[in-house]
């Protein structure tokens, strides 16, 4: 009786913990963290500094810019050149144009994009393959710039805000992403069940496959943010109501004027009270104007970054 007893109390016993021993780095491991490390540091600086060279050179004495004299900290802060800026003639509608741009075709064009990505995955639908390969095919063939030009003019695009929409709103690119996407990561099976219940297709793409969408859907609103951000280019060639023009062609007229306007200098034809009243350099332009088309790009990024990774790692595994 004595034995149980004394087995029950061994066995109700704790166990003594074990102290586990932090690991301990070798000499190679170590030299290993601190170059790599150092690395990712000096790649950092890399990546950062040209955008901090450009704001320092934009605040500072435009001399002492022109002649190169600012690397690391700015001298003679002003923020003239950035109110320069504001005094171009309608600039204000042409930021407004710009932001209506980037908002309404990245919407439209996500959603054009992401219903177009997910009709191709369905193998019912009559004739898919050679839709596909034929939005496929325009990847690589163009007609070029004068039948698009024909085009838009029979159209009726040519001087309307819809030439900065209607182009973009269908991207085989981003098709290809989303159909990918939706063939890696989203089940066949949650189609199978809402069909089941009775949902017709647009009830499975708006309330099954688009509320999965959000990774690649967050890439294809990056790429075409950026891209109706920055370009001028159909401003140049479709749109000559100034109402209509955007930032980004206001601000290369500027630099186009300044530039010139520096050539003049360099070259005497200006009085010298011109030149004294002409405070702007044509590099101080051509960074102010750069760190204005940059900053909204950078304001948005990092509520998209998270999303970006994974969504065009998935979209690019097969295509």
């Amino acid at each position: 009786m004595v034995d149980t007893v004394n087995q029950k109390k061994k066995i109700s016993l704790p166990f003594k913990k074990k102290t586990i021993a932090k690991e301990q780095l070798s000499r190679g491991e170590k030299i290993f963290n601190a170059v790599n490390t150092f690395f990712f540091l000096l790649f950092t600086f890399v990546c950062a500094y040209p955008f901090y060279y450009i704001f320092i050179n934009t605040i500072s004495d435009n001399k002492l810019s022109a002649a190169g004299k600012i690397l690391f900290l700015p001298k003679g802060i002003h923020f003239e050149n950035y109110l320069k800026i504001f005094e171009i003639p309608n600039i204000s509608s042409a930021f407004t144009i710009s932001i209506a741009r980037t908002l309404i075709g990245t919407a439209l064009t996500v959603l054009c994009c992401a219903f177009l990505g997910f009709m191709m995955t369905q193998t019912k639908m009559t004739g898919r393959k050679f839709v596909y390969r034929f939005f496929v095919t325009t990847m690589y063939v163009s007609a070029g710039t004068i039948p698009v030009y024909i085009l838009f003019t029979q159209l009726g695009l040519l001087d309307n805000f819809l030439v900065y929409i209607i182009p973009g709103m269908v991207s085989a690119y981003n098709m290809v992403l989303v159909k990918t996407y939706c063939e890696s990561s989203i089940p066949a099976s949650l189609q199978e069940s809402a069909e089941i219940d009775g949902a017709g297709i647009l009830t499975v793409f708006f309330k099954v496959v688009l509320p999965l969408m959000v990774p690649i859907l967050a890439t294809l609103a990056i790429f075409t943010a950026v891209g109706q951000w920055n370009n001028f280019m159909d401003t140049v060639l479709y749109v000559t109501r100034e109402d209509l023009h955007t930032l980004q062609y206001v601000l290369y007229r500027y630099l186009t004027q300044a530039t010139a306007l520096a050539n003049e200098v360099n070259s005497g034809n200006m009085a010298a009270d011109q030149i004294a009243a002409n405070a702007q350099t044509a590099q101080s332009v051509k960074l102010t104007v750069t760190m204005c088309v940059v900053l909204p790009i950078f304001a948005i990024y990092p509520f998209f970054q998270r999303f970006f990774v994974k969504g065009i790692t998935i979209g690019a595994v097969k295509g």
